[in-house]
């Protein structure tokens, strides 16, 4: 489908800086299970001369490197397995599936160290539960990047709204179309921003088209349990969480009787860090502190952010909710505006191991909690995702009397503004007021907004 060439425009951009840079290092590309790794890739490969793919799931690539032969040996093995002559020319090699064959992680070092000109590439569906237990990657000889699922940027490209694209990029979408963009914000949050749901949807306009890829989606990584758990305890609690978790989207919880479990907590806990390393969740732990360092509290209960609020929305059985409400309080004030908001703040970065966060003050007569807060350059700032008026923002409040801060962010269903906020203590601040649709362009915001 010709739109997939949209999908994963930032990502793109970063694989040509990586393409260009001097001293560059094999990549290796890390993400969850389909959210196009190898599609980035393939396109990516246009722009070279010879592109040599290498899936190790087939048995005659990963015995390429499992013979102990010298590098050369195994690069020469690797071109004419290519079918592809060993000449002067720009060069992609791809290593797909690369957890399949530990031989293939360590021969990275020496694509490093003694072919640094050809450009080296590894992903792997499976890789992110293996590392640190079956493979580890030869330190200091790669790099890393994420792929996250589309941003609704890359959905708006996918439909071909380009023009309301470079307007959201600028900030500068005309009020006049606000109720516009805030539908196909709502469109986005249904489909969510795996590649393949989101070309279905740019292709058919059918929501009801959608419903066979989630379910495909879903069995897949029901399917992939058996590779992440051994023991069959593991095992069904990982489906458990997978069948009964995604209603908690943006949620605060307990591991002890997590959604009416029986489960012991850290027989629960080490289920959700299971999951968290195939990138299908993140467990996102509170600050207590509103500066730096940042030092997320491990002890208090985590929120839950999914990989993608596609998922979410199909499988908490929220689609029709959103199509059809019309208080629209109602809707934006749910934990589903905090799933999206988190993925687009995630989806913005292309930074491996980026985390979200947000802060609580847990005091006996003063509690609070605040949305996400955002690490800009040196500063913490606090994010809360909310409609109504500036006398609901008590959290919010309470974060910058103890802030040293002067800014604050709502992101809310109202068109851009910004509120001159006087506290009781007399410290003043000012609250920049984003519709939904702005929330991955924070960082170009505040570049131009803060000193």
């Amino acid at each position: 489908i010709k739109c997939l060439s949209l999908f994963q425009r930032l990502a793109l951009t970063a694989l040509h800086r990586w393409g260009e840079k001097e001293g560059r290092k094999p990549l290796v590309l890390r993400g969850a299970r389909q959210v196009g790794k190898t599609t980035l890739v393939k396109l990516f490969a246009r722009e070279f001369d010879v592109f040599i793919e290498l899936n190790l799931e087939e048995k005659e690539n990963a015995r390429l490197f499992a013979w102990e032969v010298s590098f050369d040996d195994l690069l020469a093995g690797i071109y004419a397995k290519a079918g592809v002559r060993m000449e002067n020319k720009r060069t992609l090699i791809f290593i797909d599936e690369i957890q399949n064959e530990p031989e293939a992680v360590r021969s990275l070092r020496y694509f490093y160290e003694k072919r640094p000109d050809l450009h080296v590439i590894a992903a792997g569906a499976l890789l992110e539960s293996l590392v640190g237990n079956h493979i580890s990657f030869p330190v200091g000889r790669v790099e890393y990047m994420a792929l996250h699922p589309c941003t609704f940027t890359e959905f708006l490209g996918a439909l071909g709204e380009n023009v309301l694209v470079e307007q959201i990029e600028r900030l500068t979408v005309p009020q006049s179309v606000h109720s516009y963009v805030m539908d196909l914000f709502r469109k986005y949050m249904i489909v969510g921003g795996l590649p393949e749901a989101v070309a279905n949807y740019a292709k058919y306009k059918d929501w009801v088209r959608l419903n066979d890829i989630f379910n495909s989606l879903i069995a897949g990584y029901k399917d992939d349990i058996e590779k992440y758990a051994k023991k069959n305890k593991e095992q069904d609690i990982l489906r458990y969480i997978l069948n009964y978790g995604w209603g908690l989207a943006g949620q605060r919880f307990q591991f002890a009787k997590f959604a009416g479990s029986s489960y012991k907590s850290s027989e629960m806990g080490d289920a959700f860090r299971i999951l968290e390393k195939t990138l299908l969740l993140e467990l996102v732990y509170p600050l207590i502190s509103t500066s730096f360092p940042i030092l997320p509290d491990l002890k208090r209960s985590p929120k839950l952010l999914w990989l993608d609020t596609g998922l979410v929305n199909y499988v908490a059985e929220m689609q029709e909710r959103l199509l059809f409400t019309s208080a629209t309080d109602e809707l934006w004030n749910g934990d589903i505006a905090e799933q999206v908001v988190g993925q687009e703040l995630l989806g913005a970065s292309v930074t491996f191991g980026t985390k979200r966060m947000f802060w609580v003050r847990d005091a006996r007569n003063s509690q609070a909690e605040v949305d996400f807060v955002y690490k800009f350059k040196s500063r913490l700032l606090p994010i809360e995702v909310k409609t109504g008026d500036n006398s609901r923002l008590r959290s919010l409040h309470q974060f910058m009397e103890e802030s040293k801060e002067n800014i604050a962010i709502r992101l809310w269903n109202g068109t851009f503004c910004s509120d001159e906020i006087r506290l009781l203590s007399g410290k003043q601040y000012t609250l920049y007021n984003l519709p939904f649709y702005y929330a991955g362009q924070l960082e170009s915001f505040l570049n131009d907004k803060v000193e």
